[in-house]
């Protein structure tokens, strides 16, 4: 039996979000598990029933798309963000990009677009629609690294720098206390801030950034 991937509509517009579910739950491998029609029950629903997919519109009451988006991709990493929206122009697409999304879809497209465009984020590659030139993303990707080095630079310690290199060139825990002479214990103990400061989620993402 194909798995079913779980996929959670946020949209203030009610009749849009009962046509996607129609949409969604006729197709063999998605269900919708949830709905919210603001931006705080969009969190609330996400955090109880950790999605595979969000579908977010940027403008919803109580508390904005954008915001939304910032908050799930640092608490619930593994929700992937599908933005749909009438917004056509690049600013709002690089602020979802930058934001955590995953892609970006209007609400206009017809629907086998929009069902290629889940499924591209659920294989875990990023989706631009043809309207939202592939430049933004580009562009976001470029940001977020500036961003992460900036961040780098400015919260860690001299210790923490130099730990993090060491990880980002492949040197084990126990080659690492002993170059900078001190416990394997003590590197561990500073790869776990290095993440938490740096909002990376595992250390396989500390690796790859390093």
């Amino acid at each position: 039996m194909r798995k079913k991937f779980t996929v959670i509509i946020a949209d203030d517009n009610a009749n849009h979000i009962d046509g996607l579910k129609a949409l969604l739950n006729a197709s063999d491998d998605l269900k919708v598990i949830g709905e919210a029609k603001d931006g705080l029950d969009a969190i609330r629903c996400i955090k109880e029933k950790k999605p595979d997919l969000a579908l977010f519109d940027l403008n919803m009451p109580k508390m904005g798309g954008i915001s939304v988006i910032k908050e799930i991709a640092v608490t619930i990493p593994d929700t992937k963000i599908l933005v749909l929206t009438m917004h056509k122009d690049e600013v709002s697409g690089l602020d979802a990009f930058l934001a955590g999304a995953k892609g970006y879809c209007l609400k206009t497209s017809d629907h086998n677009v929009l069902l290629f465009a889940i499924r591209t984020v659920l294989s875990g590659k990023s989706y631009t629609g043809s309207e939202i030139s592939d430049v933004v993303l580009k562009r976001s990707l470029k940001n977020k690294s500036n961003a992460i080095k900036t961040l780098s630079s400015n919260l860690l310690t001299k210790r923490e720098k130099e730990v993090f290199k060491l990880l980002g060139d492949r040197y084990r825990y126990n080659e690492i206390a002993d170059l900078l002479c001190i416990s394997e214990r003590t590197v561990k103990e500073h790869r776990k801030r290095i993440k938490r400061k740096l909002y990376l989620h595992s250390t396989e993402d500390l690796m790859a950034y390093a």
